[in-house]
Formats: C-alpha cells, sequence, structure tokens
C-alpha cells in the first residue's frame, strides 16, 4: 500500500469512529452542538485571537475526551460483560474525566463571554 494511499485509510477510519460516536452515543451530539453554538457566539461577539484559541481547543478537549470514554467503555463491554468493580471503576474514571473537562469548558466559556454578553444586554436594555 502506497504512502499516500494508507494516510487516506487511516484518516478515513479515524473520520468513521468519530462519526459512528456522533451517531450511537447519547452525549457526543450534545457536545457538537454547544462547540457549535459556542462558535457562532464567538463570532457574534467578535472574540480575539487568544480567546478564540482558547475556545477551539476546548471544544476539542471535550470532544476529544469524549471519544476517549466512549473507547474504554467499548473497550472494557469487550473485555468482559460481567459486572466487575475493575470494570465498573475504569468506565466511571473515564465518565468523571469527561465531568471534569466539560466543567472547565463551562468555565472557560464563562470567563470569555460574560463581559461581552453583559455588554450586549446592557445595550439592549438601553434601547
Amino acid at each position: 500500500m502506497s504512502p499516500t494511499r494508507y494516510s487516506e485509510n487511516r484518516f478515513k477510519v479515524a473520520l468513521t469512529g468519530v462519526l459512528q460516536a456522533i451517531r450511537e452515543e447519547r452525549h457526543m451530539p450534545f457536545h457538537i452542538a454547544m462547540g457549535i453554538l459556542m462558535v457562532i457566539a464567538g463570532w457574534f461577539f467578535s472574540i480575539s485571537k487568544v480567546e478564540w484559541l482558547v475556545l477551539l481547543l476546548t471544544i476539542a478537549l471535550v470532544i476529544t475526551t469524549e471519544l476517549m470514554n466512549t473507547a474504554i467503555e467499548r473497550t472494557v463491554d469487550l473485555v468482559t460483560e460481567e459486572i466487575h468493580p475493575l470494570a465498573k471503576s475504569a468506565k466511571d474514571i473515564a465518565a468523571g474525566a469527561v465531568i471534569v473537562t466539560a466543567a472547565f469548558a463551562v468555565i472557560i466559556g464563562i470567563i470569555i463571554f460574560y463581559t461581552p454578553v453583559m455588554d450586549w444586554l446592557q445595550q439592549v436594555w438601553n434601547r
């Protein structure tokens, strides 16, 4: 297989995994929707380049963490169908990583958007 063909195949496999997670994982569409909403808000409020970098990295981190959580859950399910304390622990820790990442994403969103939203609301109220 040529290097180009190999790279194309790897990209296709990776994209298939992302699309599968979007279709099959209950929380993934929410994370995608929130990411899109934040990008629209960033455009609407004309956030700075640094804020864009932080925002986009945060969105990517939340989605990546959810993808890793999904991979861990499926791997655990593949290894054992029995309820085992270590299997439960692995799944709980992976889910915890998503919660921590999402919580920090909310905090980052508040830091980025609080002032622009308050300024905009003040303009709307003073009309």
